[in-house]
């Protein structure tokens, strides 16, 4: 926003006045996630583009080329491919910004009615300003942070979907306060002149705090009378709204973070290596230009007379200073920018890999995989934190009633003829409620006795669903007769009075005052006397009604932790069933409640009645006294049972989860949601279990609170490891990857820390001790977290840790996440595509997550290090030829090769069978990749490519080099032709050098390739064709006579390559080069096998004694009674249905695994390494191997 150099203090907004407001500069409601433009795109790519090192590097070398006192190699050499990288880069750029101008356009310009004048007309959103009123009608999405007016509704009331701000899919009530609720009209509005004095923008979604002044009085403004961006309006056919903020100040925008230009690590190793590489080009350079000007000062003087000095040059120094820019020129292959080009064309191929995997599409959505980036797939494989939203990502959001226990007895599970529980893919038909004509369709059953005991009048049955479908606060909407659609505040409520529906329990309508049921067939009006609410304290709700009969009876569900101290003690026995029941479901991941129910008298409801009444009104303690009069009558009630729903999880969930975890990946959830639902899931995904040895939560709401309990969590960790380990001492890790004995504690633990307590954790003081504690653990959750909280998160991950972080999230609350990770992940869920939109890989369902990272993240790892390993080694070995001949040549800058293979060394000769390899290459099978997560851990350790590997490439291209230069020439240096001639010439020795190299490098690609294909072998053999046609064709009589003074040496190659005595060379030469190399590999493999080794191996075996397969095996927990009451359900419902705001004038209806032991060759590894533990190492070299995980 340009022209705002102050910072905003307070906001202060008139409706109906444009000038006054624009005179405060605020934001336009235009919005911009592009990075150029068409003027700014050219020097704003190239300037980003020259920030990589390299790039610099080969201008620079290119300046010097075109001086033709220092260049003794073409300009064309450099300059071609240094212009094909720019601009293959700089048009991925471009159309990655084109489709984010799209995607702003495409937002920009809605439609949205603004009052102008006393019209409506439309406008588009980029339009709209600050102090506008503007219209919403029925689903339509809310532009800007609006300040409620009026609605449609009853009492300025309004529903909203947030699930693009917070992935909560449940509606939230907002209200218009009571002087403008009334201004139903255009021409009311339009005389509206009220002032907002506000809070400034920031990115608290829960928060708003301000003053309307109108007509001389002021009103007290809070969340609850706004309407924030990205918001869809439902169930309320209009309202008007006063535009607070646009743009990028709205809370969405200002929750959205920054984007961030993401490299990978070995981006950064590269960039690091090249340094190195040119400050050994500059020391080469100044050993043979020091030898350059001794040469000429002791030797060259002696022969100017057929060798004198170039023009200008008149000392031997001043010599020795232009060869030294030569052989800068000369040595630059080392790097030559064909490595940028093929790293990009390999990420391209990883990127089309992951985009083409049919076991990554989903058939139901007709989505596949896409690989919105390409330049992140060899991160995928080095990944050891992963930030995972939990509404729409982990789950479906769809909650399913799935078990239930009534009178002590369960229903439910599905039994087979011989009366054992059937398995999932037994399952008889559903159960067939076809007798009702208002069941829900899309509900299913299973268990067909349940429906049997309500046909034949059980009792208690019948009371258990009359419960379910009297106390509750759905609103229900019957759009023709007999087609119910119920508006459930949180999708627990709507399973349970779904199922009291289909089983002849029908919830049909409600007044203020009534609930009316439809109990098999019969169509009965409860009087509603009171509805005690649901809040996070009470865990539970209760509702009072009248019979038609004239009976009173309190109706009660909630946490079984809660309910069941509350019973009356005649129910001991049924309580001890019912608690086995509710293990046995919480054992499952289900989510539970009890039902319970009182008996009230007239009098005693009477006398209560009027003491609810009066604490009411009581404005000082309000709630205080309700609570007490609430826990009164829920006393000495009478159980009923216990229902189990189902938070239906995405396919694959807890398996995936699982297998993440082996591969020492560690994994967070960060979600908007309840505490009681994320822990929930933690249970139902497996990623929290009783075999834990403790769950810390955290709910401080102080800084010293929170402190306290992160200290005490730590304390009982050490605790229990310095029981455990008897006084053993543990190394602690390196100061750079946060020095703390914890993360090698013995049990697992896990942390569940809630937003408001987030919020003090991640203060600087703070933030590391909060770090410590949750690295500790084995899981983390956090819990009612705001989108910026959870980028905070994973940004105070990736400063401490250093370790590779990946974020994966479906709504427009996960983006900041997802940016703010080194890797962010969309989920093409059912909360829109902001979060595909900012990702950087993008697919239906988190299972796909355990493929993206196993099979394609790590073979990208594997592919782009053996390719990074070889290209380095093929060129040492090609240009350090260069170095060693200077010595025979009085350090003038003479090459070995001729410029022709110079320029095609690297375009032609070695270009494609190395991409081959570092396209299609694997270590193991994708089959394998799965099964043995372990394979994964050398990404994360980062041992395929790092300083050492780059070192031992360098050293083994050198050693190479040597070989390759001083064998022919020694044999050079006496050998003769076949007719007595003497053999050595500069062409023949140019050929018999170059013919050593192709060949040495071409097997050395073959030692290197582990999964051969038609490709790789049509491009190593095809290189080594193309070599000699191309050879024998520049040494041929036609292009001599066609270009003279180009191909002066004709039939050279023919003559030299005729010779016995080359040949020998030639193979002596590549025999000394490569035999080191295999004896090496084999011994390493012998001795010291790497897992991926080990596996092979293992199915060698396996294929020749033709043994089936072990199938993993389940681990079972055992259960613990856990609760779901109402997870995300808000306290207040209950009075405002009571006070029958909400109810319509025209109408009263409302649209495992067990623990393992590690490699202890990994354990090795990672001490070295000093990252993260993970847990005690097999004693056993032998358990490497025979490890199958």
């Amino acid at each position: 926003m340009t022209g705002r150099c102050v910072v905003e203090e307070e906001r202060r907004v008139r409706a109906n006045a444009r000038e006054y407001n624009e005179k405060f500069q605020y934001a336009s409601n235009c919005i911009k996630t592009s990075k150029y433009n068409i003027v700014t795109f050219l020097p704003v790519n190239l300037f980003e583009q020259f920030q990589e090192v390299a790039n610099t590097y080969f201008l620079f070398l290119l300046i010097l080329q075109l001086i033709p006192q220092i260049s003794s190699l073409s300009w064309f050499t450099t300059i071609v491919p240094l212009v094909l990288v720019l601009t293959i880069t700089a048009v991925k750029d471009a159309t990655d910004d084109y489709f984010r101008h799209k995607s702003d356009n495409q937002v920009n310009n809605r439609q949205s009615q603004v009052l102008i004048g006393g019209v409506l007309r439309q406008e588009q959103w980029m339009n709209v300003r600050v102090g506008d009123i503007i219209k919403l009608e029925n689903n339509q999405f809310v532009a800007a942070d609006l300040l409620l007016l009026s609605s449609s509704e009853p009492h300025g009331l309004c529903y909203i979907e947030t699930a693009e701000l917070d992935g909560e899919t449940n509606m939230k009530v907002r209200q218009a306060i009571p002087v403008t609720a009334e201004l139903g009209d255009t021409s009311q509005l339009a005389c509206f002149d009220g002032e907002v004095i506000c809070e400034p923008p920031n990115n608290k979604l829960d928060k708003f705090g301000g003053t309307l002044y109108w007509k001389d009085n002021k009103y007290p403004l809070s969340n609850q009378n706004m309407l924030l961006r990205g918001c869809v309006l439902r169930n309320t056919e209009w309202c008007f709204g006063l535009v607070i903020f646009a743009g990028p100040d709205t809370k969405l925008m200002q929750n959205s973070g920054r984007t961030k230009f993401k490299r990978t690590s070995i981006d950064r190793l590269m960039n690091t290596l090249v340094l190195w590489i040119f400050g050994f080009l500059v020391c080469m350079g100044v050993i043979l230009a020091i030898g350059n000007a001794i040469w000429e000062h002791e030797v060259g003087v002696c022969f100017q007379i057929y060798l004198p000095w170039d023009e200008g040059v008149h000392s031997a120094f001043f010599s020795g200073f232009l060869s030294f820019w030569s052989y800068i020129i000369i040595l630059n292959t080392v790097v030559p920018i064909s490595l940028y080009v093929s790293v990009e064309v390999i990420r391209l191929g990883h990127s089309y890999f992951i985009n083409w995997d049919k076991k990554m599409y989903c058939a139901k959505r007709r989505t596949p995989a896409e690989a919105r980036t390409t330049t992140l797939n060899e991160e995928l494989g080095q990944v050891e934190y992963i930030f995972s939203d939990k509404t729409g990502t982990l789950t479906q959001n769809i909650m399913v009633f799935s078990k239930c226990s009534v009178n002590g007895h369960s229903y439910g599970d599905v039994q087979d003829m011989l009366g054992h529980k059937a398995e999932l893919g037994e399952r008889p038909e559903p159960v067939d409620f076809s007798f009702n004509p208002l069941a829900d369709p899309r509900f299913q059953f299973w268990d067909p006795s349940l429906l049997e005991a309500v046909k034949l009048g059980d009792l208690h049955v019948h009371e258990f669903f009359r419960l379910l479908s009297l106390c509750h606060t759905v609103m229900s909407e019957e759009k023709s007769e007999g087609e119910l659609l119920y508006k459930a505040q949180s999708p627990d409520e709507g399973a349970l009075v779904t199922a009291a529906r289909n089983f002849g329990f029908v919830f049909r309508s409600r007044t203020p005052k009534t609930i009316t049921v439809q109990e098999l067939g019969q169509a009965i009006t409860y009087q509603l006397l009171a509805i005690l609410d649901f809040n996070n304290i009470r865990k539970r709700m209760s509702v009072i009604v009248r019979s038609p009969e004239g009976k009173i009876r309190l109706y009660c569900k909630g946490a079984d932790t809660i309910l069941l101290e509350r019973l009356h003690p005649l129910n001991q026995e049924l309580t001890s069933i019912t608690t086995d029941h509710l293990n046995e479901y919480a054992g499952e991941g289900l989510r539970t409640l009890v039902l319970a129910y009182r008996d009230l008298e007239e009098s005693y409801y009477k006398d209560w009645s009027e003491r609810l009444h009066r604490a009411g009104s009581v404005p000082e303690a309000r709630e205080d006294h309700l609570a007490r009069l609430y826990d009164e009558v829920e006393h000495d009630m009478m159980l009923l049972g216990a229902t189990a729903i189902e938070d239906k999880l995405q396919q694959g969930v807890p398996e995936t989860i699982a297998i993440l975890t082996l591969a020492n990946i560690k994994i967070w959830v960060l979600t908007g949601d309840k505490q009681e639902t994320a822990v929930n899931i933690g249970y139902s995904c497996k990623m929290l279990t009783d075999d834990m040895t403790e769950v810390f939560v955290v709910t401080g709401h102080t800084v010293l609170e929170v402190r306290e309990e992160l200290r005490k969590a730590r304390e009982k960790m050490m605790d229990a490891s310095r029981s455990v380990c008897n006084g053993f001492s543990y190394q602690e890790k390196l100061s750079s990857k946060l020095t703390s004995v914890l993360e090698a504690i013995a049990g697992e633990y896990a942390l569940v820390i809630n937003g408001h307590s987030l919020a003090h954790a991640l203060e600087a003081d703070m933030e590391v001790e909060f770090l410590e504690t949750a690295c500790a653990c084995k899981a983390v959750i956090c819990c009612r977290v705001t989108p910026l909280q959870k980028a905070q998160v994973v940004e105070l991950v990736k400063k401490y840790k250093k370790a590779v972080t990946l974020a994966i999230g479906d709504g427009a609350n996960d983006v900041s996440m997802i940016k703010t990770a080194h890797i962010g992940v969309g989920i093409s869920g059912q909360e829109g595509i902001q979060a595909v939109l900012a990702s950087d890989y993008s697919f239906s369902q988190f299972k796909f997550l355990q493929r993206l990272l196993l099979v394609h993240g790590r073979w990208s790892y594997l592919r782009m290090c053996k390719f990074l390993c070889y290209f380095f080694y093929k060129n040492f070995a090609f240009t350090m030829v260069h170095f060693w001949f200077g010595f025979f040549c009085g350090f003038s800058a003479q090459t070995v090769y001729d410029q022709y293979f110079i320029t095609l060394y690297n375009i032609v000769y070695t270009s494609l069978p190395v991409l081959a390899m570092g396209v299609f290459d694997q270590d193991v099978p994708e089959q394998r990749s799965m099964e043995y997560p372990k394979l994964y851990e050398p990404g994360q350790l980062n041992l395929l490519f790092n300083k050492r590997e780059f070192f031992i490439c360098i050293a083994q291209g050198i050693y190479t080099s040597i070989l390759m230069f001083f064998i022919p020439y020694g044999v050079f240096a006496d050998a003769t032709r076949d007719d007595g001639a003497q053999l050595a010439d500069y062409q023949s020795f140019a050929v018999t050098v170059a013919t050593s190299l192709v060949i040495v490098v071409s097997v050395q690609i073959g030692l290197d390739t582990g999964f051969w294909t038609a490709i790789n072998h049509f491009f190593i053999w095809g290189s080594l064709a193309a070599y000699f046609t191309i050879l024998f064709t520049m040494h041929s009589d036609g292009l001599f006579r066609m270009f003279p003074n180009q191909f002066r040496f004709v039939g050279n190659a023919q003559n030299t390559l005729a010779q016995p005595t080359v040949w020998l060379t030639i193979a002596l030469t590549a025999v000394v080069c490569i035999v080191p190399v295999v004896a090496f590999r084999f011994l390493k493999l012998d001795l010291k096998p790497e897992l991926s080794d080990t596996v092979r191996y293992t199915q060698l075996v396996r294929k020749k004694q033709k043994t089936q397969h072990r199938c993993m095996r389940n681990a079972g927990r055992a259960g613990s009674r856990r609760s779901g009451y109402a997870f995300s359900h808000q306290e207040g419902f209950g009075e405002l249905i009571m006070s029958g705001k909400n109810m319509r004038l025209s109408s009263l209806a409302l649209s495992s695994f067990a623990p393992r032991p590690s490699a202890s060759w990994i354990d090795t590894l990672r001490k070295k390494k000093g990252g993260e533990g993970s847990g005690a190492g097999s004693p056993s070299g032998a358990a490497d191997k025979t490890l199958r995980v």
